[in-house]
């Protein structure tokens, strides 16, 4: 298989050094626009293609960011590999602000998303223990040290429903349960990676202490906002680190992440919407056409 990577993120992302033949490109998929363009573009011989999450300038929120359209829309132009970069709040103190975190676990506390691309007319059951990709992940990590960044490899993400930032109480006690960071964005996008057989990896960028630090008292979003112009140079490095460290060619994904659908969709093919089937083309056209 041919490798494509894929780069969901913010706004300092949008110059990646190396990037060629760069261009917008508008996708469309049944469900719905994607938060904008597409900016499509390789480095070297490796197709790399990046999404802003929020739009361009900013125009939504976490919660109405349209995660399955994205998704979808990566899928549907060959992104093999997605690699998350998000601002996050910190639970741990050394996890200081300016550090990198490599996710590897999730508490999802979101609750008015739609979150998978699965249901009534198509039911199907992916495994999310393990909601990240360790290779791909492992790539983000050396990507990450390389560009001169504190990287902390492996880390708890609560994702909460936002837009407003934790109080207090619950800071304390989602640093009680053993969460290291806390940001917005990153579910239901990492479920819906997965069933769309996607390898995605999360590099969670510190810019806060949230609340619960005595010493740090509320997040102030002109203190984000520095931080993370702060780390844009460190992210496009990464990000051009991972895509030269990538292979062009994909071999199988050793935690099968492209394989995630293989036992997964449990309604009988004679029992299955037709209407709901087309609209999995992209995300679940591998194992569709072999049932058919």
């Amino acid at each position: 298989m041919d490798r494509h990577l894929g780069i969901i993120g913010g706004s300092g992302l949008y110059q990646i050094a190396g990037l060629e033949d760069a261009q917008w490109r508008r996708v469309e998929t049944p469900f719905g626009a994607p938060s904008d363009q597409i900016l499509t573009g390789r480095i070297g011989a490796l197709p790399l293609s990046f999404l802003p999450r929020h739009g361009r300038g900013h125009v939504h929120s976490p919660t109405d960011v349209p995660y399955r359209a994205n998704i979808d829309a990566l899928k549907r132009i060959g992104v093999t590999d997605v690699v998350a970069v998000s601002a996050c709040g910190s639970f741990r103190e050394e996890m200081a602000p300016g550090d990198f975190v490599i996710v590897d676990q999730f508490i999802d506390r979101t609750f008015a998303r739609e979150k998978s691309f699965f249901g009534s007319g198509c039911v199907a059951h992916v495994s999310a223990a393990h909601p990240v990709c360790p290779a791909l992940s492992a790539t983000a990590r050396d990507a990450a040290m390389a560009a001169g960044v504190t990287v902390h490899d492996g880390g708890t993400y609560l994702a909460m429903e936002g837009p407003q930032f934790s109080t207090v109480a619950e800071s304390k006690m989602y640093r009680a349960w053993g969460c290291d960071v806390i940001g917005m964005t990153n579910m239901p996008e990492a479920k819906l990676a997965r069933e769309a057989e996607l390898c995605y990896a999360s590099v969670a960028m510190i810019t806060d202490y949230d609340s619960w630090h005595p010493d740090h008292g509320a997040v102030d979003i002109t203190q984000i906002i520095e931080t993370l112009h702060g780390n844009a140079a460190a992210a496009r490095a990464m990000v051009k680190g991972i895509a030269e460290a990538l292979s062009p060619q994909k071999p199988l994904c050793e935690a099968q992440c492209d394989r995630a659908l293989e036992h997964a969709i449990m309604t009988a093919p004679e029992a299955r919407d037709r209407e709901v089937v087309a609209r999995l083309d992209a995300v679940a056209g591998r194992v569709l056409e072999q049932a058919r």
